[in-house]
């Protein structure tokens, strides 16, 4: 991927990404908050991470921001 984007409460989808696959990259932290949903928008390649978990499941005291933070950077 070349560009990382990470959404914050209620952005649990990344409009317009298209050729779209789910990756659950490891972590030395622990799990993150979901998996990667990694495709591209127009002509860039887009990694995906949403913050709180699809459906707002982890609530912001619980986010595991090491995790997600090096699986975006092991996304590239």
């Amino acid at each position: 991927a070349v560009l990382g984007v990470m959404g914050g409460s209620g952005v649990y989808d990344l409009p317009g990404l298209e050729d779209v696959r789910e990756e659950r990259i490891a972590s030395p932290w622990g799990e993150p908050s979901d998996a990667l949903r990694i495709g591209r928008i127009g002509p860039t390649q887009v990694a995906f991470m949403p913050r709180h978990g699809r459906g707002h499941r982890v609530p912001p005291s619980d986010i595991n921001y090491r995790a997600n933070i090096e699986v975006m950077k092991r996304a590239g």
